[in-house]
């Protein structure tokens, strides 16, 4: 993004991003960047979101950005806290990343939980 668009659109990218994730995971969760282009969602009841394919799909949205659509696509990976074997969160984001890194590459746009 940012070597076609220059920074400020990266930097608008990262910010929609944040804000797709937040919405999503509304009072439920949080969520927060950990660094890079690298997100995290933690949620707490997740029949309170609106559902992993609505992730998804805001995530995938274009970003308006002067004038502009910008195209952005996301993979993602899932772990649940009664599939891991000890529930911390060094576990959560090991196991989320392995799902994510199964399928990244076979699409622009993935996902895996």
């Amino acid at each position: 993004m940012n070597d076609r668009h220059g920074h400020p659109a990266g930097d608008a990218v990262l910010a929609a991003t944040a804000r797709r994730l937040n919405d999503w995971v509304g009072r439920h969760g949080i969520a927060g960047r950990i660094g890079g282009d690298e997100f995290v969602a933690i949620v707490t009841d997740p029949a309170h979101t609106t559902g992993f394919n609505a992730l998804r799909t805001a995530l995938d949205r274009p970003v308006h950005h002067n004038g502009e659509a910008l195209p952005v696509s996301a993979s993602v990976g899932r772990s649940r806290r009664a599939d891991l074997p000890v529930p911390t969160l060094t576990d959560a984001l090991f196991a989320a990343d392995t799902a994510m890194y199964a399928v990244k590459g076979h699409s622009r746009r993935n996902t895996q939980h």
